[in-house]
């Protein structure tokens, strides 16, 4: 009952808003009518290795969108909560590049929901890593806080430095699929004092957008080759490419 009286007096004081666009809300982590509209949340049939929603096929776990057919990603399964567009961008922005830690909690319910699959039946949760330069910069990264939020609403470990960016990547903004390969080859190497918890270990990616799979492949491969049993990876967006 103090629980709930603290909260309604912090409502009452801070109004709860829009993660999008600030408008008010009914419920603090939430979205306004508005953004919910433009906020486009996957659901039914999605491509079994990314999470692209597809049209007109029925579910199994053989169902792969074109582009993971032509270019079969690294990890074994995949799932993404939103589609990188509209509000849901603007939510993804501020997460990254605004200090915006309050939006970690919804955020990774989303996630959860969309992973749920993936999170039942996974043994540590891992984020991508952040190059040091980069961590130092933006002060925090918003894949590992992700992580350690799913971590507490599934009850599985989350092992944020399981993974270590060795050398720094160019920011792949504007590259085609070529290129962003190149750009993070080699880039990853698993943390030496953590090679005994992967072995043998189903490990669970988390990003927060999935664009060409470049990176996450390369954690994979990473991965694989320390002693994987499985890698699946859980985003908050996928970009969907119109063609």
């Amino acid at each position: 009952m103090l629980e709930a009286l603290k909260t309604t007096l912090i409502n009452v004081i801070y109004p709860p808003r829009c993660l999008a666009c600030a408008e008010p809300t009914d419920a603090p982590g939430g979205l306004c009518p508005g953004c919910w509209r433009e906020t486009h949340f996957i659901h039914g049939t999605t491509c079994a290795k990314c999470g692209t929603p597809l049209i007109g096929e029925e579910a199994g776990p053989a169902d792969l969108c074109e582009g993971c057919q032509r270019h079969p990603p690294a990890w074994d399964r995949g799932r993404a909560a939103v589609l990188y567009r509209g509000a849901a961008r603007k939510v993804i922005l501020g997460l990254k590049h605004g200090d915006r830690l309050d939006m970690v909690k919804p955020l990774a319910g989303w996630m959860a929901t969309a992973g749920r699959p993936l999170l039942a039946e996974t043994d540590l949760i891992a984020p991508v890593p952040l190059h040091w330069r980069r961590l130092l910069r933006r002060r925090y990264n918003q894949s590992a806080e992700l992580a350690r939020r799913l971590a507490a609403l599934s009850g599985k470990p989350a092992v944020v430095d399981l993974l270590t960016r060795g050398r720094f990547t160019t920011p792949q903004e504007g590259m085609n699929r070529e290129t962003r390969l190149r750009n993070q080859a080699g880039a990853f190497l698993v943390t030496p004092r953590r090679v005994e918890a992967v072995r043998g270990k189903a490990v669970l990616l988390i990003d927060d957008v999935l664009t060409s799979g470049a990176t996450l492949s390369a954690c994979a491969d990473t991965l694989r080759a320390s002693g994987a049993a499985r890698v699946d990876v859980l985003v908050l967006a996928r970009v969907a490419f119109e063609d």
